[in-house]
């Protein structure tokens, strides 16, 4: 049976590029199963339309399968569309939050064939046998398939409680001489070596958040957070240091450090194992106190360049209705320490919940400029699975489901308007406070260039 999987591209004009660690986990599973595998990159090689058509086209696959974000589903169901055109029997599975979110939706509304729920890595191989041995897919756990005009639901998928048990990815099935230079933008700014000389490439050290933001949707967000050992993760440094030279290691995780005793046996592991490395995290946005100053010295004794940890707003009433259990000061009180320290900062906001006013903007703005940290800033846009987008539905503001999904953009683009305000008054709002912050940092923003900066900077 002949496999491809596709890793899609959903900011195909943009300049970054990130490795696909959570597909490079499931390409890894397929491969170690002994599958007839190849990959097609379209996001490393920014193929179009027509080419993904024409390498399609010259192979015969029995499953082709990729996965997406839910906010790319126009891209996926154009991709399904173009699979199915020239090659009808094809088996399309999709994963990711786009099918954990709306399966339903996903299957009847597309080409897609069948749906992973949730975690993938042990769900796509039994999958795959029971497709290639022609058993029920009844008895793969974790999944949704179409059956004539019906969508069947098979039992929920046990989650992997170990991670560490998970194998390390197979970085040598991509094109790792694509990924590890262009990666780089992904370092926040001023970076802590000459940048031409970063090799970077990121790593997930949790799979899950503890929170649970009202505005939030991720593959794991049903599921238990779960954390790998710091020795396993100063184990796959190491690899990556050895086998590609690897200085600068970027934790892409909805949550890296979620408690003061977890984040100082990290830090402490790296410390005796003298990785010698750059990186930097996330962590809650009121983590660290004064009296966690000592800690904050080591992670920066450990590599650490920089945090990142979340403010979206200072208003008290947003901020309730965002369930984010936070407050200005403690932001405010975490910058301030992690800067002494010589710490890279950087936030993000989200703009539009129906509780904004002119003066909750100009005032969570205000403390992103009082703690010299230009916000990574995004209006409110609404996922399935969350509570915001069930609100949209009830009120009106999303009437057909997947319309509103079609039209979709990133999380920069004003999609749909919750407040009492005119969008081209809170967006004039926006640009002028991020130019105000730009301007104090001395930045050189350009105008068009306020809200889709590109990447993370910070004054340190």
């Amino acid at each position: 049976m002949k496999i491809l999987v596709i890793n899609i591209s959903l900011r195909p004009k943009s300049q970054q590029l990130f490795f696909p660690i959570g597909l490079g986990y499931i390409v890894s599973a397929i491969d170690r199963a002994g599958f007839d595998l190849e990959i097609l990159d379209i996001d490393a090689h920014r193929y179009s339309d027509e080419t993904v058509a024409r390498l399609i086209g010259k192979k015969h696959y029995d499953v082709v399968t990729f996965g997406c974000i839910v906010t790319g589903y126009k891209i996926v169901k154009t991709l399904a569309e173009l699979i199915k055109v020239h090659r009808k029997e094809i088996l399309i599975i999709c994963g990711n939050s786009v099918a954990s979110s709306i399966p339903e939706l996903l299957l009847s509304k597309t080409e897609v064939d069948i749906a992973v729920i949730g975690e993938g890595d042990i769900t796509i191989v039994e999958l795959l046998r029971a497709i290639e041995n022609k058993e029920p897919l009844e008895q793969v756990n974790g999944i949704c398939f179409k059956r004539g005009d019906q969508i069947v639901a098979t039992s929920p998928r046990k989650i992997i409680a170990d991670l560490d048990s998970i194998p390390l990815i197979n970085w040598d099935l991509f094109d790792m001489d694509i990924y590890i230079p262009k990666s780089k933008t992904r370092c926040p700014k001023p970076c802590p070596i000459d940048y031409d000389s970063i090799r970077l490439i990121s790593v997930n050290t949790a799979r899950g958040c503890l929170y649970h933001c009202t505005f939030c949707y991720h593959v794991f967000i049903k599921d238990k957070y779960r954390v790998r050992s710091p020795q396993s993760i100063c184990t796959e440094i190491k690899l990556l240091k050895e086998k590609y030279g690897i200085n600068y290691i970027a934790f892409s995780d909805e949550l890296t450090f979620y408690s003061i005793k977890q984040c100082e046996n990290f830090v402490d592991t790296f410390l005796k194992e003298n990785l010698q490395i750059y990186w930097d995290a996330d962590c809650r946005a009121n983590l660290f106190e004064e009296k966690d100053f000592g800690l904050v010295k080591k992670l920066k004794a450990a590599g650490c360049n920089g945090l990142g940890y979340s403010l979206e707003s200072t208003n008290p009433e947003i901020l309730r209705a965002m369930n984010k259990n936070i407050s200005s000061r403690q932001f405010s009180v975490q910058s301030k320490v992690l800067q002494r320290a010589g710490l890279a900062t950087w936030t993000s906001l989200v703009i539009g919940y129906p509780q904004e006013t002119e003066t909750s903007i100009n005032e969570t703005f205000n403390c992103c400029y009082e703690n010299d940290i230009y916000p990574s800033v995004g209006y409110i846009l609404p996922q399935p699975g969350t509570p915001i987008y069930d609100f949209a539905i009830k009120t009106g503001k999303i009437k057909d489901k997947e319309s509103y999904l079609l039209s979709t953009g990133d999380r920069q683009d004003f999609s749909i308007n919750f407040t009492r305000m005119d969008q081209d008054r809170i967006e004039a709002l926006v640009g002028r406070n991020l130019q105000k912050i730009s301007d104090k940092l001395n930045l050189g923003l350009k105008k068009d260039g306020l809200i889709k900066t590109g990447v993370y900077r910070s004054k340190n």
